[in-house]
């Protein structure tokens, strides 16, 4: 996956966790989400046709589009004011690939640190199910505060793989499980303390 879009595609992550814990509305998330949706379909798109049909190169891109998807499909509902029902369910299907490119990174690419990161994202996309989908809305908190940690992780990551840093051995995939594991455990009391008091809206 381009490392430089997955900055983004954790910053993203970032905002979005503050749009559940209410400290960002869905209009001020929008713009954010539009323009790191474009740039994650326009990417994979760019790399699949210079792959010059290499199948490996290919699958490699194409797990890109799933975070374009998501991130255009939030950022129209967003600046429409239309409901996210839909995308939960588009989350759950994205959560059942994110198993195929977390098993693909860890026996073909020999990079299980990624590989637990795909399982992190597919933990993601299956609370947006839950939240959106389902209409789990109690919930939103606390996903809202593993995605920001989950966004913390991408863009850690991407950032030491540009600067010659990221060894995704084993010991790297520990650690990054562990923080995993964490944010899930604390999100829920950690949101009581972390969502936002509603704003009053100024027509």
């Amino acid at each position: 996956m381009s490392s430089v879009g997955l900055i983004y595609v954790g910053i993203v992550l970032v905002v979005n966790g503050l749009l559940l814990l209410n400290w960002v509305t869905p209009r001020e998330a929008a713009p954010l989400n539009l323009f790191v949706g474009a740039l994650q379909v326009l990417t994979p798109t760019y790399l699949i046709v210079i792959a010059a049909g290499d199948v490996d190169a290919i699958f490699a891109a194409s797990g890109i589009y799933l975070f374009g998807f998501t991130y255009l499909w939030v950022g129209i509902n967003a600046a429409k004011d239309i409901s996210n029902r839909g995308f939960g369910w588009f989350a759950l299907l994205v959560a059942l690939c994110a198993v195929v490119y977390a098993i693909e990174s860890f026996v073909r690419a020999d990079d299980a640190g990624f590989g637990v990161i795909w399982l992190l994202w597919g933990i993601l996309w299956f609370l947006f199910f839950l939240v959106l989908g389902l209409d789990r809305a109690a919930l939103g908190p606390a996903t809202g505060v593993y995605t920001i940690v989950t966004g913390i992780i991408t863009t850690t990551a991407a950032l030491m793989t540009l600067l010659d840093g990221w060894n995704g051995d084993w010991i790297v995939a520990s650690v990054i499980a562990a923080v995993g594991i964490l944010a899930l455990a604390v999100a829920t009391p950690a949101a009581r303390t972390l969502t936002a008091p509603d704003r009053e809206v100024v027509d």
